[in-house]
C-alpha cells in the first residue's frame, strides 16, 4: 500500500474503453516523519479513484495487481488505484534502541 496526497487530476478524452466514466487523479507518494509531518518522495502515480477522493485529500492506494482487485477495477487495464482516504494518522516513536551491546 502506498500513503500519498491527491495533486491533481487526469483528463483523458481518449482512452481504453474499460476507463471510461473513472475519475483519474495524480497522487504524489509520501512517508510520515517521526514528530509528525509527512516528506514527499518523489515521482508521481496516476491513479484510479474508487473512493471519491478530492484534491490535497491523504489517501491510500495500491498498485499491480492490488489495484485490480479494487472496488470495480476488474478487468480494467489499472496499475494504481486509491483505496482509502486518510482521517488520521499516528507514527509510533521507537524511542532509542533498547539492549544494545556496546
Amino acid at each position: 500500500m502506498i500513503l500519498a496526497r491527491v495533486v491533481g487530476t487526469v483528463v483523458a478524452t481518449r482512452k481504453d474503453p474499460r476507463l471510461e466514466g473513472k475519475k483519474l487523479l495524480i497522487i504524489k507518494p509520501v512517508s510520515p516523519e517521526p514528530g509528525g509531518g509527512l516528506k514527499d518522495e518523489a515521482g508521481y502515480v496516476v491513479s484510479v479513484d474508487t473512493v471519491s477522493a478530492g484534491n490535497k485529500e491523504l489517501v491510500i492506494a495500491v498498485a499491480g495487481s492490488s489495484a485490480r482487485m479494487a472496488e470495480g477495477c476488474a478487468n480494467h487495464p489499472v496499475d494504481s488505484a486509491i483505496i482509502g482516504i486518510v482521517d488520521s494518522l499516528s507514527l509510533d516513536d521507537p524511542g532509542p534502541a533498547k539492549n544494545k551491546k556496546s
